[in-house]
């Protein structure tokens, strides 16, 4: 059955592998202005000096991503380039005397050194293919990777569009497709391994991977896909299909708005993959421990003249039982994208189904106050009934369109969707002795959620005096409506170390009925000033967003609404003493609905304002050429509802406060060995509980000290062997936020190897082996008040074969 749904799969994928050559236009010697495709005339300030420099800066007011290798243009200077010029002209007298090799493919620009036999000062021809994009763009203007091809350059900013690394003042990264490849991640939370300042707060063999960023949650609902809320899908998602994760650190409602279900602590943003100029057509194979297999199906081509018009296609499944006893899991996915790249429009769409099937889901287990938390079992324990079970299905696409009315203003619109059907029969374990001894509930558990979402805005850029401004105005709308039931029918007394399993039930599960109805709808404006050829850049924006949400009981009658708004405002810098280093620091803040007063208090009722968190950030970018460091030092505060124990008042005074430093590091700093990953440091205490038993203590989940970090080495005995390792370190944590039950510190190494070749076609096959878990270490990987223990996964094999077509 696993073979021929496999099959089936991969088959209905199989498109007519059709291409149609683009033009290419070849300018001889020095190239004529017209011998390339007609672009805008263009204002360019580029001075003299060394090449590399003035690349950057030139990419940025030609519209262009620059991928070079520092070595190409290591000692190599240039006069610079003024004036209303064309693209192509403007290059031409930028590397006139250079001798080097320019190439203009869509929106990226890359160098090579000269031919032998071209002569030592000859300008090769510029090849140009599509249009290029402006710097405002977002559809086709993707950051190219770093070198060693784990990280992007940059990415998307919300409303500030995309942006390179260097010129953010915030701590962010982008994970390629490269990597997730690579390292045949199977979930979010399998690429987010190499971030120190990320944590799993589920269990590994759950059905969902909701993250810690920061010390402060984010939930997989609030994941962003092509930078829209609500619409990628809710629970877990199979990286397969994206080219890149993004993931922003800290508050950001000025830049993002408020996500659909309220998380602060980052933004985890899903880029789907598009076609590339070149054909790709790639099958996967790959076996996971401990009986899973699948595969995984790649098609790419672009068509039409200047292949204008692109399609993508990704299918995936996976099925069989996992490392866990007695677990199995299902999961299909079928996305498709297409685009367009026209001279001013630009179009893209994406539309995806995704199913999940796990049999014996494991989820947090909770422990009673004041007992001692027992020692994790077994890697491979699953205390949780073997006939419970958690079936998913996401459909979901986002659409979005944008047209240059010129060459510095650009307009844009979106749309997206999702449809989130959930069937559980779930169990809920709750550990009430010191010897593992704890009651399993079992409840029925169906839920949907309907999420709709639209966006409209303008971005350009204007020059006053000495100020260079990109300025950014937006308006979104999230409309949706969530469906829910939830009732326990089994508590079975079982243990931690000795589960005991009783007979299914054999119930069916009803139909969820509406439990709420939410919309949130806001407009920001913002304004990046720049000066001294982009050494200084102040951020100074705002965004005003309304909530509204209407609660249900079972019969459909309103039980509660809530209708606030709030203004958030958002101030950044960035300072370049040097044109490789960047002092940044940022004001940001995050937006949650706020509470109402519960029942019992002197105010019961009380509708509260809307939460904002509050985040400081400074830090200190370094780009050494091939390897980019970052060191962040944050404070974000969290107010949190309160009960005074003197007046009943309720009143949102509560703080949790968590202060850090975070240094992080990717790249490849000498040929063959790449880095990534880094360590992070976090204190979170809660300030102000109403209580002097938690006032002052630790914050639950937020461990002291987090550290990922990973290493690659291409053999030099064996062109195309490559070895990895990682290593991840995380402190104790608290369980309670008394401070009186904990877990205790971990860390685990992970290993692998790959070897890729070409076949007698010039096609590539690659084979890759990865080990996590590497000694197989028993762990709580998680502990915090609100979601109890996480275990971390056992042991688990990983291997692959991948070939092109």
């Amino acid at each position: 059955m696993m073979v021929s749904r496999l099959a089936l799969l991969l088959g209905i994928a199989v498109l007519p592998a059709v291409t149609l050559s683009s033009r290419d236009v070849w300018a001889q010697g020095a190239p004529a202005t017209d011998a390339v495709p007609a672009r805008d005339q263009r204002t360019f300030a580029v001075p003299a000096g060394p090449l590399g420099n003035a690349l950057t800066l030139f990419g940025r007011q030609a519209g262009l991503q620059v991928s070079i290798d520092p070595a190409v243009v290591q000692g190599i200077t240039t006069s610079g380039v003024a004036g209303s010029l064309s693209v192509d002209v403007a290059l031409e007298r930028l590397l006139s005397g250079t001798g080097l090799v320019p190439r203009i493919v869509g929106n990226t620009l890359t160098l090579q050194k000269p031919n032998a036999s071209s002569g030592a000062l000859q300008l090769d021809p510029v090849q140009v293919q599509g249009f290029s994009v402006p710097p405002q763009a977002m559809i086709d203007n993707l950051p190219p990777p770093y070198a060693g091809g784990q990280v992007g350059k940059g990415s998307q900013l919300g409303l500030l569009g995309e942006r390179d690394v260097m010129d953010t003042p915030f701590n962010q990264t982008s994970y390629t497709a490269q990597l997730i490849r690579d390292q045949q991640a199977r979930s979010i939370a399998d690429v987010v391994a190499n971030d120190p300042s990320v944590r799993v707060s589920w269990p590994a063999a759950s059905y969902t991977t909701p993250l810690l960023i920061r010390g402060f949650p984010l939930s997989n609902q609030d994941f962003a896909f092509n930078g829209m809320f609500g619409a990628a899908p809710a629970l877990t998602v199979t990286p397969e299909y994206l080219e890149r994760v993004e993931v922003l650190k800290g508050t950001s409602a000025m830049l993002n708005g408020m996500p659909p279900f309220g998380s602060i602590g980052g933004v985890v943003n899903l880029v789907p993959k598009r076609a590339a100029n070149e054909d790709l057509t790639r099958l996967t194979a790959g076996y996971f421990s401990s009986g899973q297999f699948g595969g995984n199906f790649d098609f790419g081509r672009r068509y039409g003249a200047d292949k204008v018009f692109g399609l993508r296609y990704n299918g995936v499944f996976r099925a069989g039982n996992t490392p866990v006893d007695r677990q199995t899991q299902e999961i299909i996915a079928s996305v498709f994208g297409a685009d367009f790249r026209g001279e001013r429009f630009r179009a893209s769409l994406d539309f995806g189904y995704q199913k999940q099937n796990v049999n014996a889901p494991q989820r947090p287990t909770y422990v009673a106050a004041g007992l001692t938390v027992p020692l994790a079992p077994g890697g491979r324990a699953n205390w949780f009934q073997p006939w419970t079970f958690v079936n998913t299905e996401d459909i979901f696409g986002v659409a979005r369109a944008e047209f240059d009315i010129s060459a510095d203003w650009t307009v844009f619109g979106g749309a997206g969707a999702r449809t989130n059907r959930f069937e559980g029969l779930t169990g809920f374990a709750n550990i009430n002795n010191a010897n593992g001894n704890l009651i399993d509930t079992v409840a029925k558990f169906p839920s949907r959620t309907d999420l709709n979402t639209q966006e409209v805005g303008v971005r350009g850029r204007l020059r006053t005096g000495l100020l260079d401004h990109s300025v950014s105005l937006t308006g979104t709308r999230l409309a949706g409506t969530g469906y829910s039931f939830y009732s326990p029918i089994l508590n079975t007394p079982s243990n931690l170390y000795l589960p005991t399993f009783v007979n299914n039930p054999n119930v069916t599960l009803p139909s969820p009925p509406k439990v709420n109805d939410r919309e949130l709808t806001s407009v920001a404006f913002a304004d990046l000033i720049s000066a001294a050829d982009e050494r200084i850049q102040l951020i100074l924006g705002g965004r005003y967003q309304r909530i509204r949400i209407d609660n249900f009981n079972a019969a459909g009658a309103v039980t509660s609404s809530y209708d606030q708004s709030a203004v958030t405002p958002g101030v950044g810098f960035i300072a370049k003493p040097w044109q490789n280093v960047s002092v940044y620091g940022n004001y940001m803040q995050g937006l949650q609905q706020g509470p109402t007063a519960p029942a019992g208090t002197a105010n019961a009722g009380q509708v509260f304002a809307p939460i904002k968190s509050t985040q400081f950030e400074l830090g200190v970018k370094v780009d050494f050429g091939r390897l980019t460091t970052t060191l962040a030092l944050f404070q974000i505060e969290q107010p949190a509802g309160i009960t005074n124990p003197t007046t009943a008042a309720f009143s949102v005074d509560g703080l949790q406060r968590n202060q850090g430093i975070e240094i992080n590091l990717f790249g490849e700093p000498l040929s063959g060995l790449r880095v990534l990953g880094g360590i992070a440091f976090t204190n979170g205490v809660l300030v102000n509980t109403g209580s002097v038993l938690t006032s002052g203590k630790k914050a639950t989940g937020v461990p002291d000290v987090q550290l990922n970090l990973g290493a690659e080495w291409d053999a030099a005995f064996l062109r195309g062997l490559t070895f990895s390792g990682r290593a991840i370190y995380t402190s104790a944590q608290y369980l309670d936020p008394a401070n009186t039950q904990s877990i205790p510190a971990w860390t685990r190494f992970d290993a692998g190897m790959r070897y890729t070749f070409d076949r007698a076609d010039g096609k590539p096959l690659s084979l890759r082996f990865n080990v996590e878990n590497l000694f197989d270490l028993n762990y709580w990987a998680a502990a915090n008040s609100t979601n109890g223990l996480a275990m971390g996964a056992p042991r688990t094999f990983l291997l692959s074969l991948s070939a092109d077509f």
